[in-house]
């Protein structure tokens, strides 16, 4: 029976930029683990001891995760399943999409989201939908910060890159089980929305714009900073993005 050999390798092994690279993925997966996970654990923890809100939170982190699972895979192969003004703003800045076709698809966004709340608020015989501003504004700054980073961070690893391969097949997936981790995590206290389209259209049906700039500010510096960290350092600048789900103008 054969036996695997142990390489020990050289300490110059620790500066070549594969290596680098791969601890650096290694870090930023640990983030994506690590964060959702115990932020999970710190405020059910929470809410189980002071309220009864944690059911309710497990129920609209699913149906949120499904939700945006079948919204990417019906418009992936067309559009690139943005459904989401950040993450267009995303593939903008690592260049996979032109500022023109970024602009439509952002107004396609705001408005797709505003006529769907109010078919919902039709349909259920004109229940209140209300929007759910945040506690703590900076705070959820930064937490839509790391958590739009997260989102779009997914999107870069399953659907633009190039070297992606039969990842592909499972991005949508693993873009709606991101969404669902974080609304989890974040959901309770800072609204999580990841999200501006949903922001708005729930802003816009209950004229309420409370901190409404936290949704935009927050979401559009973590996709950015997460289409740089992806874009420049693991994808690289000569990609041929031809090949990405996405077409330019």
């Amino acid at each position: 029976m054969a036996i695997s050999r142990i390489t020990i390798g050289n300490l110059g092994e620790a500066t070549k930029p594969d290596a680098l690279k791969a601890a650096l993925a290694e870090f930023i997966s640990m983030i994506f683990f690590v964060f959702p996970a115990e932020g999970c654990v710190l405020l059910f923890t929470k809410m189980i001891t002071t309220s009864e809100q944690a059911p309710v939170m497990i129920v609209i982190a699913i149906s949120h995760a499904f939700a945006l699972f079948a919204a990417v895979s019906v418009g992936i192969n067309i559009s690139g399943g943005h459904v989401n003004p950040a993450v267009t703003f995303g593939a903008f800045v690592g260049g996979h999409i032109t500022f023109v076709r970024s602009i439509l698809y952002w107004i396609a966004q705001l408005l797709g989201s505003v006529v769907a709340i109010y078919l919902l608020k039709f349909a259920t015989n004109g229940l209140e939908v209300s929007a759910h501003p945040p506690q703590f504004p900076w705070n959820a700054v930064l937490y839509e910060i790391i958590m739009s980073f997260i989102l779009v961070y997914t999107y870069y690893a399953t659907a633009f890159d190039p070297k992606r391969g039969n990842m592909g097949i499972i991005a949508p997936i693993a873009i709606g089980l991101i969404c669902g981790a974080n609304l989890l995590s974040g959901g309770s206290l800072f609204g999580a929305a990841m999200n501006p389209a949903m922001s708005f259209c729930q802003a816009v049906i209950s004229w309420t714009w409370t901190y409404h700039w936290v949704y935009w500010l927050g979401t559009f510096i973590g996709a950015a900073i997460a289409a740089l960290v992806y874009q420049t350092i693991f994808i690289g600048q000569n990609t041929d993005h031809e090949q990405l789900p996405i077409t330019e103008c």
